[in-house]
């Protein structure tokens, strides 16, 4: 394979030290492909960018949840504050179940403030503070809808992850390249960056009422709880009005605006901290500013990241000029 092409520089007292490599595609509102990097055909891991997905498939198989608060968290990554404890032990309780049920693995909470305080409380890691546990509390209450076994709800041949396999394939359009195991345990479907890109405009600009938008309305309206507190996900959706965004694990990000207009990013080597300047980046190639209501500095302090020297701001992480090219000269 061609290598792809550095989207990411890290800037240091005006050096460049670092270079992050990968891949992204931005879909124009038709869902034609109107920029890209590298090459966005093949396949790649969307670890949990996969979530919004997997909750369309929990909808088409029975799940119910009271409020739109609670699909929000199933499709999220939580950062186990004690709302999305609370969130998770109310999706369990309405199925009958308890943390007992949940086969993710034990987790300290992501967010660093949660962590020093649950730690000073004399609390520990848990499987209800694990990023994904509003997920897998959402597939065994969708095993309870079902009747179907909830010991064996990761298994990738129970009839869930079947169904979770058929929605990918349904909403990306292509079939599943590979299938592996999640960080949290739950299997892993392989598809294009440009297959997730298309995933993810399927959910924006479905019909109102439809599984895939009450997921997409659900997660535009409670950002906080797909991600949380302080986390960047929340900042892009409160600075772009209508904006579904997902990260995943190993440097994935996919998002979709309300009119159709969606894209997704890899970048190689797996750097969480390029992600999110690439997504900037590639929001304004696909013309963001000209969404109503954008606020452009909240917009303009999530385009970068500070690189820091003692204690001061030295340089940044910020996106490769000239990184994208429309699909004709790539």
């Amino acid at each position: 394979m061609d290598v792809n092409p550095v989207l990411v520089e890290v800037e240091r007292s005006g050096f460049v030290e670092s270079r992050h490599r990968g891949t992204a595609v931005g879909l124009a509102a038709d869902g034609t492909v109107a920029v890209r990097a590298g090459d966005p055909d093949l396949p790649i891991f969307p670890r949990s960018a996969n979530k919004p997905i997997q909750a369309v498939a929990m909808l088409r198989r029975g799940l119910d949840l009271p409020d739109d608060e609670l699909l929000a968290l199933a499709a999220g990554s939580h950062s186990g504050e004690d709302f999305h404890v609370e969130g998770v032990e109310r999706i369990l309780a309405g199925a009958g179940l308890d943390a007992r049920d949940l086969r993710c693995p034990e987790s300290w909470p992501l967010d660093p403030a949660t962590e020093r305080d649950l730690a000073r409380r004399g609390g520990g890691a848990s499987r209800l503070r694990m990023n994904c546990s509003g997920k897998h509390a959402a597939m065994l209450a969708t095993c309870v809808a079902s009747g179907w076994p909830t010991a064996s709800y990761l298994d990738a041949d129970h009839p869930l992850q079947r169904a979770v396999r058929e929605t990918v394939e349904d909403l990306a359009g292509e079939r599943v390249a590979a299938v592996g195991v999640d960080g949290c345990g739950a299997p892993l479907f392989a598809v294009s960056a440009a297959g997730v890109a298309q995933a993810f405009r399927a959910l924006a600009v479905a019909a109102p009422g439809t599984f895939e938008r009450r997921v997409a309305d659900a997660m535009r309206a409670h950002p906080r709880w797909t991600s949380g507190t302080r986390r960047e996900e929340r900042g892009l959706m409160d600075a772009v009005p209508g904006l579904l965004v997902k990260c995943g694990a190993e440097g994935v990000d996919a998002f979709a605006l309300a009119d159709g207009r969606a894209g997704a990013v890899k970048i190689d080597d797996g750097a969480m901290r390029a992600r999110t300047p690439v997504t900037v980046a590639l929001l304004r190639a696909l013309g963001v500013a000209e969404v109503e209501g954008l606020d452009a500095a909240a917009l303009e302090e999530l385009a970068t990241v500070e690189v820091r020297g003692g204690n001061g701001t030295v340089g940044t992480i910020r996106p490769a000029a000239g990184a994208f090219a429309p699909p004709e000269s790539a």
